[in-house]
């Protein structure tokens, strides 16, 4: 076999490689690219052999080439880099999650011949990642109840229908609610019923964060976008694909944001931030708040134009203490699921009253919650009134009305928000355990009523 013959098979060798092979000359273009490489990325030889290797948009090749010198790559310094995690755009403009090992070529007399990469692409295992993410979120929820939630009342059999009528509609979605309503468990209702149930669903709760940190995390970003912007990133919209996407708090986004979002959704695509590429968006919307966009839409807080876009589909969720006959399931259901660490018993008709009598500003989140405590600080037998959270056992004892509900006053809200606070010393994460609620609902609140305390976390 000759020498000839040899560079011959090594051509086939190559090109039956299932990763992408790319040998570049010493002056960074692009020598040799196999087939594994050019079906990876969607170019052809002709866009890529003899383009400068920046051609790939590679978010870790940083250039490092000084005025009158050759290095053109850091691995003239390092000579060889292994399974180094970076991103390369292909011919859609798409993002690829890739795996890069690198080497020089180099003569016997040490003088350079050029670099050869090799790249595996392990963008459909974070795909399968997420797929386990969303698996495992939904057998959190499958033992019963209608796609995880709990309960038979009149308004939640009405939640369920329409729920079920949305998932079969591609219109954007808002579920209005409570904090502790079961937001989230609504959405993935949505889209574990809807024709996109094999597709991703990604979730971004839009509180507390600021314009620019937002619109990175909803549309992505290109190395150098801004300062601290060192390397590619796959914003939620890129990440949800022709699958679902579920913007939490919908109410905290600014003003510039929602006219960006508009945008998306008029014109089905966007823009990574420091990019001028437009993305096609093909997943479904939707919204949830717990805020009245009508009176923030008065208020000149949210945009009426965007609000309409999104309020196609509105579904209203109703707080437990207007479905308090659907309460008892709530805690059986609970009370099971926390039997398997703690092995205990139910509560007594006594802590059940306690439990009915009840307001549950924080809903069926606060219910669970303080079972838990009670499964911990109970030594053993029935849940006693002793062993709920004080702002629970120390209610009367007198049943309900017939018609309980429904007032949760705003001063009580403040009021309640204040003395956590102060028994938290000012730490949003803990006022937020003591409430039963999210720390961003603690933080809407706050800024809804201007109270103001030191800690941050």
């Amino acid at each position: 076999m000759t020498e000839q013959d040899i560079d011959l098979y090594l051509r086939e060798v190559i090109d039956t490689m299932s990763d992408g092979l790319i040998i570049i000359r010493p002056d960074g273009t692009i020598m040799m690219v196999n087939d594994a490489l050019l079906r990876m990325t969607g170019f052809s030889k002709e866009d890529l052999l003899n383009k400068p290797c920046s051609a790939l948009g590679c978010d870790a090749c940083r250039r490092s080439r000084e005025e009158g010198k050759q290095h053109w790559c850091r691995l003239f310094k390092t000579r060889k880099e292994n399974r180094k995690s970076c991103h390369i755009i292909d011919k859609k403009g798409n993002y690829l999650h890739v795996l890069k090992n690198a080497s020089l070529l180099m003569d016997d007399d040490g003088s350079i011949l050029g670099a050869v990469e090799t790249v595996t692409d392990i963008t459909e295992l974070d795909r399968k990642e997420l797929k386990i993410r969303e698996l495992s979120r939904k057998l959190q929820h499958e033992d019963k109840g209608f796609c995880g939630f709990i309960g038979q009342s009149p308004d939640m059999q009405k939640v369920y229908t329409l729920l079920s009528r949305a998932a079969r509609s591609d219109a954007p979605v808002i579920i209005y609610g409570e904090s502790g309503t079961g937001k989230e468990l609504a959405a993935q209702a949505i889209h574990e019923m809807s024709p996109r149930a094999n597709k991703p669903f990604v979730q971004l709760n839009c509180a507390a964060l600021n314009d620019s940190l937002l619109e990175s995390e909803l549309f992505g970003h290109v190395k150098g976008a801004f300062t601290g912007a060192y390397r590619h990133r796959q914003g939620r919209f890129e990440q949800a694909a022709d699958g679902s996407i579920f913007l939490d708090e919908i109410g905290d986004v600014p003003l510039s944001i929602q006219v960006k979002l508009l945008r998306v959704l008029e014109t089905r695509s966007f823009e990574r931030v420091g990019e001028n590429i437009n993305l096609s968006m093909d997943a479904r919307l939707i919204t949830a708040t717990n805020q009245d966009l009508r009176e923030l839409v008065q208020k000149k807080l949210f945009r009426d134009d965007f609000f309409f876009r999104i309020n196609v589909i509105p579904v209203h969720l109703p707080p437990l203490r207007e479905r308090k006959e659907d309460l008892p399931l709530l805690v059986d259901h609970f009370i099971t699921m926390i039997d398997h660490l703690h092995h205990g018993e139910g509560p007594t008709p006594e802590t059940m009253r306690k439990l009915m009598n009840y307001d549950w500003p924080g809903n069926v989140r606060e219910l669970k919650s303080a079972l838990e405590y009670a499964a911990v600080v109970k030594d053993g037998g029935p849940i006693l009134p002793e062993h709920l959270p004080p702002q629970i056992s120390e209610t009367g004892t007198s049943l309900p009305s017939s018609n309980p509900i429904t007032q949760a006053p705003v001063a009580d809200e403040k009021e309640e928000l204040i003395s956590a606070l102060k028994q938290a010393g000012g730490n949003k994460s803990r006022a937020a355990k003591i409430l039963g609620v999210s720390r961003g609902t603690i933080h809407n609140r706050m800024r809804k009523y201007s109270v103001r305390f030191g800690l941050e976390e």
